[in-house]
C-alpha cells in the first residue's frame, strides 16, 4: 500500500477550520475542483462532480467531532487507484488561537499507473486542496 500527506497552516481558528470542512458534503464550500456534491443514503456517502464533469463516489468510514477529523473511502472514480481510504484532520497549534493546521492524508494501492505517478497525482490534489482552503479562509 502506498501513501501520501500533505499538511498547511489556515488562518482561522481549529473550530471555525472545522465548521467550514467537518461536514462531509461541504467540498464544494472551499474546494473548487468540487463544484457539486449530493449527500446520499443519510449523508454517509457523496457524489461529488469535478468541473469536467467527472464523478467520485466516496463513503464515510469514520468520523470523529471531537478530534476534528474524518475519514472515507472512494468506492468510484477516475483514479488510478484501488483501496483508497484518505483522512482529513484539523489540528490546534500550541499558543495560537488564530491558526490550524490541516493534514489531508490518503493510502490507496496503484492500478495502472506507477506508485510514483499516483502519489504525485494525489500529493497535488491535497496540496492544492488545502492551497484554497487558505485561500478561503483568507478572504
Amino acid at each position: 500500500m502506498t501513501s501520501t500527506s500533505v499538511s498547511r497552516l489556515v488562518p482561522a481558528s481549529p473550530d471555525e477550520v472545522w465548521n467550514l470542512i467537518g461536514g462531509f458534503d461541504s467540498l464544494p464550500d472551499w474546494l473548487p475542483y468540487i463544484p457539486e456534491s449530493t449527500a446520499l443514503e443519510g449523508g454517509r456517502v457523496r457524489r461529488l462532480r469535478n468541473p469536467e464533469g467527472g464523478i467520485i463516489v466516496e463513503r464515510l468510514v469514520a468520523f470523529n467531532e471531537a478530534e476534528r477529523q474524518y475519514s472515507y473511502a472512494i468506492l468510484e472514480a477516475p483514479f488510478p487507484v484501488s483501496g483508497y481510504v484518505s483522512t482529513i484532520r484539523v489540528h490546534a497549534v500550541p499558543g495560537r488561537d488564530d491558526v490550524a493546521e490541516v493534514q489531508w492524508s490518503g493510502r490507496f494501492h496503484p492500478t495502472g499507473a506507477t506508485e510514483d505517478e499516483v502519489v504525485d497525482l494525489f500529493t497535488t490534489i491535497y496540496r492544492d486542496g488545502l492551497d484554497a482552503l487558505h485561500t478561503t479562509l483568507s478572504v
